[in-house]
């Protein structure tokens, strides 16, 4: 929590710098110059070409960034390969130290982290905590199941005894990867520690409207003890850089739309490299009737207005039993209106801004749409620029039907709607409708048939009397979408995974695989068909 005065003044980060040649002598800016200045140099760019961001709190300019062009993409493809050769003969447990180190940087500097997050992002500070906390999580984990996931395996040979197998994990290479801004410090690294912990180096492209929370990463990542030039920043619009860094990468990890998500996947295609996509999403929350309505009605508001409902894993759509529908909503209802709303670095708000007006203008255009089709508000619906240019109420609409574009489309906002049901197999069929399938939460006092509904929900994730955490927290499980909410997973063994070609090494031993002793082919056929009877007597695989 910042101690200043201010609420708007981070520690450490504030107006104290120089003057600086290429800011605005006009404009009022938000962070100290000098501080910003030590992060964009990390932007690998040569030209001229400059963008500035903004706050989204209060419109303050906050950093002027260089803009990268396509050569300045293939100069931190060259960095990192050189990088990468010296990192990849590191041994690993040398490597798992370094990532500790950074786990605990993180912890030490989470307020510099959160301040800054706040001032890109437009978040309350209790969801920018999340972030240092997560990337802090996923470093520790990788760094102590290493073992696990990365050392040679012993797997089955043809012949038992006779032959030897081991898979290794080679590491690709250099990863590249492109961030989206709603969690811009977790998005930035958490993709990027495991590529690291298998040998890779990454060239990254973070959004624009949060590269400084990304470039602190890389900072930390110095810091922390891992090589200058393993973790590349290029800057700049997709439609430039994109086709570069996917031409230079031999892995590409995206967070984004499912539009993006389709291109970025063809010229993977085309490249014939991997890739995995965490895309778009309208996620479910069921409320059986025998659900704990107040449990329910507390996770209800984490997983719909969580960062102002700019979480990928956020719900959209709420089907609530009949049984609880009536006292459900009336608790839902009373603990969203008793949220609070206002710009800020310190812990006293609930609901922060919105990242911009095209993110606004989104959510208006939904609300607006449901409400001139018959939706009825219970709660929110509308804008509060008396609180700073971007920010909406935590929404809750009732009578949504397929007419209305909220229905189907995801508003990436804090808007929900909310639907009665009366049979459980109704309810599931509902949420499965559309060909999005990223996360959902499942209510109920029954575990059992909680874990049972869960099979049937077509989502890469499922909470059980939980919103999002649960899954998102558990880095031993992987975590992604089905159907066009993407594909591949992020933490657990596919996490790391990902990133490394398996190679498999057999040692053959005494026997050889061609006729011996003047063996005929004809007897030698006769002497592998009986082997492969006596290994399916004995129960062989």
């Amino acid at each position: 929590m910042s101690s200043q005065p201010d609420p708007l003044e981070p520690a450490g980060i504030g107006l104290d710098g120089p003057a600086d040649p290429e800011l605005d002598p006009t404009a009022s800016y938000a962070l100290d110059p000098a501080y910003v200045r030590g992060l964009t140099s990390r932007v690998v760019a040569g030209g001229t070409e400059t963008v500035t961001t903004r706050c989204p709190f209060n419109g303050q300019p906050l950093a002027v960034l260089p803009q990268s062009t396509p050569e300045d993409v293939v100069e931190a493809f060259r960095r990192a390969r050189r990088a990468q050769e010296r990192w990849a003969a590191t041994p690993v447990g040398e490597r798992a130290e370094v990532m500790l180190n950074l786990h605990d940087l993180i912890l030490d500097r989470q307020d510099e982290i959160t301040d800054l997050i706040c001032w890109e992002s437009g978040k309350s500070r209790k969801h920018a905590f999340d972030e240092p906390l997560h990337v802090a999580m996923t470093a520790r984990y990788y760094a102590r199941t290493h073992e696990r996931h990365l050392a040679p395996a012993r797997t089955v040979g043809v012949l038992p005894v006779l032959t030897q197998v081991r898979v290794n994990r080679v590491p690709k290479g250099v990863v590249g990867i492109i961030s989206p801004w709603n969690y811009p410090f977790t998005m930035a690294l958490s993709d990027g520690l495991p590529a690291l912990m298998a040998g890779n180096a990454v060239v990254h492209k973070p959004d624009a409207q949060t590269m400084l929370s990304a470039l602190l990463g890389a900072r930390l990542l110095e810091e922390a003890g891992f090589p200058a030039d393993l973790w590349q920043i290029v800057a700049g619009p997709g439609k430039e850089l994109g086709t570069p860094l996917i031409e230079g990468s031999n892995y590409v990890c995206f967070t984004g739309s499912t539009a993006t998500g389709r291109l970025i996947g063809e010229q993977a295609g085309r490249n014939l490299i991997g890739c995995s996509l965490e895309l778009g999403g309208k996620n479910p929350m069921l409320v059986l009737r025998d659900a704990d309505v107040e449990r329910a009605a507390e996770g209800a508001v984490r997983a719909c207005f969580s960062s102002a409902g700019q979480l990928c894993v956020s719900m959209e759509r709420l089907f609530v039993a009949d049984q609880v529908y009536d006292r459900f909503v009336e608790r839902f209802v009373e603990r969203t209106k008793a949220q609070r709303m206002g710009p800020g670095l310190d812990w006293g708000t609930d609901i922060g801004s919105l990242i911009s007006q095209q993110q606004l203008d989104a959510v208006t255009a939904h609300v607006e749409d449901a409400v001139a089709k018959g939706a009825r508000v219970l709660a929110g619906g509308r804008a509060r620029p008396d609180l700073g240019p971007y920010f909406y109420e935590p929404t809750i609409l009732e009578g949504v039907d397929p007419d209305m574009r909220c229905f189907g489309e995801e508003t990436f906002g804090p808007v929900v709607s909310v639907y009665r049901f009366h049979d459980e197999a109704d309810a599931v069929a509902r949420a499965n409708a559309g060909e999005y399938g990223l996360n959902a939460s499942i209510y109920t006092r029954d575990v059992k048939r909680g874990r049972e509904i869960a099979r049937q929900v077509k989502c890469g994730t499922v909470n059980v009397n939980e919103a999002f955490a649960a899954t998102f927290g558990s880095l031993d499980a992987p975590m992604g979408g089905m159907r066009e909410s993407g594909l591949g997973r992020r933490q657990g063994a596919e996490g790391i995974h990902r990133y490394t070609d398996p190679q498999a090494v057999a040692v053959q031993r005494l026997f050889r695989f061609s006729p011996v002793l003047g063996m005929s082919d004809q007897t030698f056929a006769k002497v592998m068909t009986a082997q492969m009877r006596l290994m399916r007597r004995t129960r062989r695989p």
